[in-house]
């Protein structure tokens, strides 16, 4: 079994769409979480997410 299933989001087939309104509500919650700034501009969904990975390490979320 693969150690790594999960895709790099900048090899996602879809990454170069817009983010997804559950990224960008969910990017907001973290932000509150981690005392930032949820991001102004527009993101596509590769870049949302890995903003999403981000904010769960500066919230403490991930370990």
């Amino acid at each position: 079994m693969a150690e790594n299933t999960q895709k790099d989001p900048k090899d996602w087939v879809s990454g170069d769409d817009p983010m997804t309104g559950a990224q960008e509500s969910y990017l907001k919650t973290l932000a509150e979480q981690a005392h930032e700034r949820p991001p102004k501009d527009e993101l596509t969904k590769a870049e949302a997410s890995e903003l999403i990975d981000e904010m769960r390490q500066k919230a403490g979320l991930d370990e």
